[in-house]
């Protein structure tokens, strides 16, 4: 007894282990993908969304590449945030990676049907010499994910082999207990489908699981599929608890997802032993055939097409489910725009990033892109500082100034809470295994958020000197005003071609106009000082009012400086 429970014991740790090893397996093959192809299909899924046909395909096409309906996911949210894409075009897509990935089931099918560790290991050899050879260490973490994923596919299905769960009582007697034709059983299964997959956060683990159990002539095909069913669910909820935390557009495509899924789900119960039995009749499974009646050999030799059983069921339910849904997106955008209603846009809302959310499930060359976005969000707050410390210059009412100084000295503080958090989250992102672009790109982004937070100070100080300018009860000539306007207008255009730069495409991007501004102020920044001097010494105005009006002056030129150095970071100059 005690050796049959060591048994047992080293059996549930070879299932556990060989899972992780799957898990893993999948996880480093997405990443390195995504090193290789990360910009390409990003470029991809912004080009090829014209309608919601291309958009589904581009979906099928991208998921099935990086193997991860995730990261798809989540870089088309990313550019429905960046107005790439709309809505419905993301739904599009979100369907289409549901197709793609089925390839998933179809390779752990294929992984069950022969013993395939046999050729993981020259994959490992291979592997690591190319990771060891810097210029392909890329390649050699995707062939190291493979050879993860099929290692654990083969354990699993030796595992399941050495089980004996089609002799073992007791096993048969659980699953006897349930009635197969029974409506509520199918229910049943299908909750506890979508439990375990929340449970595990991996929809691959509960197929392998539910692979296992029918492979081996324990669970009925019926049971079996209604697992699978579960699985499309609990996949949804955890990306819908997720996007709680994220902004309106992440949560929409989220509920997308999910209508998605529950609406499949619920036609297929409508039609479902007819459908089953159509997708067993396509792969060759006699549904009919029980172990008495055909002999063991034959019934476990039904039994091993199972896996391919599955796979097919899968691919079918997202085809037609696909098929019948992809007429109805506009609807379905507006449902989604019903139930989730955009949050109003308050001050508050300031304060809060946009793209980069602490509850979204990141991939490295995805993550960079959000902080991209999330440095452009950041540029146009330090924009609109600006744009307040212009309004302060003419403000004469003190309650109004008052307010309006709270409000940049609040922008101010943001600068720097921005700048903390879009710093920490790319040293996160760069503690992974990178490409050296995306580490290159990873050192720019921190030159450029460390000159917007000195803009933001630029700003504030500005702010400093009108309030000190405030309190001393003196006052600019009416012609300072006007070269203090000429000057911010510069400073101004200067910050629109700055939010130019950050949010477009490097290689369309000029430095010229930039440097021309550059130039200009510089040239005003002179001159205004040699005209300040010989005001004073022609006693036009105190010394007093002439050094604040110099320091407006020196303050908007470092604030240039500032723009041409974040321009020259995104630029890699």
């Amino acid at each position: 007894m005690a050796d049959n429970s060591q048994d047992y014991l080293l059996l549930a740790f070879r299932l556990l282990g060989s899972l992780a090893l799957l898990m893993y397996g999948m996880k480093t093959m997405s990443d390195a993908l995504q090193k290789m192809a990360g910009p390409q299909l990003r470029h991809v899924l912004g080009a090829m969304t014209t309608n919601r046909f291309t958009g589904m395909l581009t979906g099928v096409g991208v998921t099935a590449a990086v193997q991860s309906s995730t990261a798809t996911t989540v870089m088309t949210v990313s550019f429905v945030s960046a107005g790439l894409l709309t809505l419905a075009q993301a739904i599009s897509v979100i369907m289409g990676a549901n197709i793609g990935t089925t390839l998933t089931a179809w390779i752990m099918s294929a992984g069950f049907s022969f013993n395939i560790t046999d050729f993981v290991y020259p994959a490992f050899f291979i592997a690591i010499i190319l990771i060891y050879r810097k210029q392909n260490r890329v390649v050699g973490d995707f062939l190291f994910g493979i050879a993860f994923m099929f290692l654990g596919l083969g354990t699993l299905r030796q595992t399941g082999i050495d089980m004996h769960l089609g002799e073992n009582q007791a096993v048969l007697n659980f699953f006897s207990s349930f009635d197969p034709q029974a409506f509520t059983t199918t229910l049943l299964f299908l909750l506890i489908g979508g439990i375990l997959t929340m449970c595990v956060q991996s929809s691959a683990a509960v197929m392998a699981i539910t692979m296992i159990l029918c492979s081996s002539g324990v669970l009925p095909i019926y049971q079996g599929i209604a697992l699978v069913m579960g699985e499309n669910i609990g996949t949804t909820v955890t990306s819908n608890i997720v996007a709680l935390s994220a902004g309106t557009q992440a949560r929409r495509a989220a509920f997308a997802h999910m209508f998605f899924n529950l609406f499949g789900v619920c036609w297929i119960l409508i039609v479902f032993r007819p459908f089953v039995d159509m997708v067993c009749s396509l792969v060759g499974y006699d549904v009919t055939m029980t172990k008495e009646a055909a002999g063991n050999a034959a019934f476990l030799a039904n039994a091993a097409k199972l896996s391919f059983v599955l796979a097919a069921f899968h691919t079918c339910f997202n085809l037609v489910n696909t098929g019948i849904l992809i007429w109805f997106i506009p609807q379905i955008e507006k449902l989604v725009c019903r139930v989730i209603k955009a949050k109003k846009d308050d001050e508050e809302e300031d304060t809060r990033l946009l793209y980069i959310q602490s509850g979204i499930i990141k991939t490295p060359e995805i993550a960079v892109l959000q902080a991209q976005k999330e440095i452009g969000v950041f540029g146009t707050r330090m924009q609109r500082m600006f744009g307040m410390a212009q309004e302060l210059l003419t403000e004469k009412d003190t309650d109004k100034f008052t307010k309006l100084y709270s409000r940049i000295e609040k922008y101010e503080g943001i600068s720097d809470n921005m700048e903390i958090e879009i710093a920490r989250y790319l040293e996160q992102v760069g503690d992974a295994h990178l490409s050296d672009e995306t580490k290159w790109k990873i050192r720019q982004m921190m030159r450029q958020i460390s000159e917007l937070e000195s803009i933001g100070d630029a700003c504030f100080n500005l702010a400093r000197t009108m309030n000190r300018r405030l309190q001393s009860n003196q006052d600019f000539t009416a012609h300072q005003y006007d070269e203090l306007h000429g000057m911010m207008t510069l400073v101004d255009s200067s910050l629109t071609q700055m939010n130019r730069t950050l949010s477009g495409r490097r290689d369309e991007l000029d430095i010229n106009e930039t440097f021309r501004i550059e130039n200009d102020i510089n040239s005003m920044r002179n001159r205004l000082k040699s005209e300040n001097i010989q005001a004073i010494n022609d006693h036009q105005y105190d010394y007093a009012i002439g050094t604040m009006y110099t320091d407006l002056v020196s303050e908007c030129e470092k604030l240039g400086d500032y723009v041409v150095n974040v321009v020259e970071a995104r630029l890699g100059k």
